[in-house]
């Protein structure tokens, strides 16, 4: 079935970066809205951007300013730029796939922010 095989995540001191980078099939990459999620300990997963086919783009206020999610609509990945990275950025970030009827997940990749 769908497979959103996502890469990137690891150890990074507070202020530095990541790239995470999220590959989706091309039979439903330009009918789909992407996005990134994230659930930390004891938290809700909660929304950390997206991007349509259009390339409009929606970012949590905790990432405004911070993250740039993006798009290669010829290699059917959507990536996820994180600058100036905080130790509450610490999570498991999902690749997510969604339109009106269906939803589809990565298995996560974890993010931590630590000295």
């Amino acid at each position: 079935q769908v497979q959103l095989v996502e890469s990137g995540g690891g150890l990074v001191q507070p202020g530095g970066s990541l790239r995470l980078s999220c590959a989706a099939p091309g039979s439903i990459f330009s009918r789909y809205v992407m996005g990134w999620y994230r659930q930390a300990p004891g938290k809700q997963r909660e929304l950390v951007a997206s991007i349509t086919s259009g390339g409009s783009t929606n970012y949590a206020d905790s990432a405004k300013g911070r993250f740039t999610i993006s798009r290669d609509n010829n290699k059917n990945t959507v990536s996820l730029q994180m600058n100036s990275l905080k130790p509450e950025d610490t999570a498991v970030y999902y690749c997510n796939a969604k339109n009106y009827y269906f939803t589809y997940w990565g298995q996560g990749t974890q993010v931590t922010v630590s000295s």
